[in-house]
């Protein structure tokens, strides 16, 4: 059985460079695979570390000609946009307080930025960031990769047509445990960083998980926040920025609403999850078995719909690849995104407009999870006070 989803243009795969991502990189690896699932990019060209030597070495592994791979990523900004063949669009997969310098120095030569999320390490630096991409020519697309999920796209249509009827309820939890334990004074590189706010910023868990179950609530369900009441904690000995959070929400409208993210959930390994129930029909989702979304129609048995099977719409078929049953997951979530920018980068070329189908997180996106950090770090300080969003 074959998945009737896009089909994709090869007018020329986009020449790609990546800020970041050397080796033992965890997420540059992740972003480089995605890209090329679906054939739309090709790496040739990057900065892979603040450290020259390990840029150079990085991009050996990678098979890129020396000349260009660079030892800062001011350098190969300019290089890049001087060059007839020079890069269409940049990876930026730094740690958060490295995001700003690069994704500024590429928008400002035109050129298309893929950041990963979140957006920057402050709120002061997501609203100068917002305020360049806004200026620029060049698309921002930020890697809020749960967005990409079939499922996910299927569950937000449903929202859409008001299968669901007015929204009433929306929870969202994203436990995982393996910060349980203080990991970053064993100088675990991932711990180490994600723990230190001046590189992760004021929010640990908030910043590092909860934006992402925070973009996936507003993603499937259209709702703009109104206000929100967090109680951090950093039950770790020593740990200077929050391992869980619980969050309170309002949204506009009346809907209300609860999110929990915690990095010290002993047995969880990375069980996002998003409910929304509304006055026809509710619809559950966990990132864990992502093939598969619950809808529950009122006065019906609730419904086991899959990825690819009956009942699922153009938006859940457009990000399926293969048969129903053959699981498809994170990386496949990564290439969406990916590839919903490739097409939008292609139509950029020729200075048209994409299918109005494509759709990734933007920089908007980006500067509401960077308030809704800094709101839940207020929120907390103030005994869990109720605070709005500071865009």
């Amino acid at each position: 059985m074959a998945i009737e989803g896009r089909s994709h243009s090869r007018a020329g795969r986009i020449r790609l460079g990546m800020v970041g991502g050397g080796r033992d990189a965890f997420i540059g690896a992740v972003h480089r695979i995605a890209s090329r699932i679906d054939d739309h990019y090709e790496l040739v060209a990057g900065c892979f570390s603040s450290t020259p030597e390990k840029s150079k070495a990085s991009g050996a592994d990678l098979g890129l000609d020396a000349d260009r791979v660079y030892a800062d990523f001011a350098r190969m900004a300019t290089a890049e946009a001087a060059r007839a063949d020079g890069i269409e669009a940049v990876a930026v997969v730094t740690p958060n307080h490295v995001h700003l310098g690069p994704a500024k120095a590429f928008l400002e030569q035109g050129i298309h930025v893929i950041c990963d999320k979140p957006l920057t390490s402050t709120l002061d630096e997501a609203r100068a960031l917002h305020k360049i991409a806004s200026e620029s020519e060049a698309l921002f697309v930020l890697t809020h990769n749960y967005t990409g999920y079939p499922m996910i796209r299927q569950a937000r249509s449903m929202v859409e047509s008001g299968a669901l009827g007015d929204i009433r309820v929306v929870q969202v939890e994203y436990p995982q445990d393996w910060l349980a334990e203080p990991l970053e004074g064993t100088g675990q590189k991932q711990a180490d960083w994600r723990t230190d706010p001046a590189r992760s910023g004021a929010g640990g868990s908030t910043g590092d998980i909860g934006t992402h179950a925070f973009n996936l609530a507003r993603f499937v369900t259209g709702l703009k926040l109104q206000s929100l009441a967090a109680d951090l904690q950093s039950f770790v000995p020593g740990r200077r920025v929050d391992d869980n959070a619980h969050v309170m929400l309002r949204f506009e409208g009346g809907a209300r609403g609860v999110l929990w993210c915690s990095q010290v959930a002993v047995g969880y390994d990375n069980r996002l999850r998003l409910r929304v129930f509304g006055s026809k029909g509710s619809v559950e989702w966990q990132q864990e078995e992502p093939n598969t979304l619950w809808y529950g129609p009122i006065g019906e048995p609730v419904r086991r719909m899959t990825r690819g099977g009956a009942g699922v719409g153009e938006a859940g078929l457009r990000g399926s690849r293969i048969p129903p049953g053959h699981p498809e997951g994170y990386l496949e979530g990564f290439a969406n995104i990916y590839t919903e920018a490739a097409e939008a980068i292609r139509a950029k070329r020729t200075g048209g407009v994409p299918d109005s189908a494509v759709t990734f997180p933007t920089i908007h996106d980006g500067l509401e999870g960077g308030a809704f950090v800094d709101a839940c770090v207020r929120s907390s300080a103030a005994d869990a006070a109720w605070v709005t969003l500071d865009l």
